[in-house]
């Protein structure tokens, strides 16, 4: 039985969260946020929000993180400190 796009998205962000929780402090700001989009049922995304000053440094490594996990990825840069990372299941 294969799983839903939006479950293994949320395994995934589960994956993300553990990894990387060092940038994911419960009581600071956090420099790593996720979500999962889900307005299109069928293609529901995963975004990695990247917000510090050496953004693109960390998200190189969530994105190499993301493709080991056989989901597509994509870049939206807002500026120099503010990068997500969008992950899609094919």
């Amino acid at each position: 039985m294969t799983k839903e796009p939006i479950e293994v998205l949320d395994d995934l962000a589960d994956q993300v969260a553990d990894e990387f929780e060092g940038y994911r402090q419960p009581d600071e700001f956090k420099d790593v946020s996720l979500v999962i989009e889900n307005s299109d049922k069928e293609r529901p995304t995963l975004i990695v929000h990247v917000d510090r000053e050496d953004a693109e440094a960390l998200a190189d490594r969530i994105d190499e993180f993301l493709r080991e996990h056989r989901v597509r990825t994509e870049r939206e840069r807002h500026s120099a400190t503010d990068v997500r990372v969008l992950a899609t299941v094919d």
